[in-house]
């Protein structure tokens, strides 16, 4: 559990600071976020355990979530803060 929990930390520090390191923090977050969403969808597709699956399920829909909302924060972010001017 600690194993899949740990990388999780990793985006964490950049999304909680401000300016353009949250906004390329968030950018890079949506490719690691597939790692997940590929982990949910083979356990989801290939356990027999209907608890297994269900909980499978669920880390799509949430890793799916967090790609949306994520997405979502970049386009409403404004460019220039990428590049670091004000």
């Amino acid at each position: 559990m600690i194993l899949k929990a740990l990388p999780l930390m990793i985006p964490l520090q950049g999304m909680l600071a401000n300016g353009a390191k949250r906004r390329y923090t968030y950018q890079w977050a949506t490719l690691f976020v597939w790692i997940y969403f590929t982990e949910g969808i083979v356990r989801a597709w290939s356990d027999l355990a209907p608890l297994s699956r269900s909980m499978a399920t669920i880390e799509v829909v949430l890793s799916v979530g967090f790609f949306v909302a994520a997405v979502i924060y970049i386009r409403n972010t404004p460019s220039h803060l990428a590049r670091g001017q004000p």
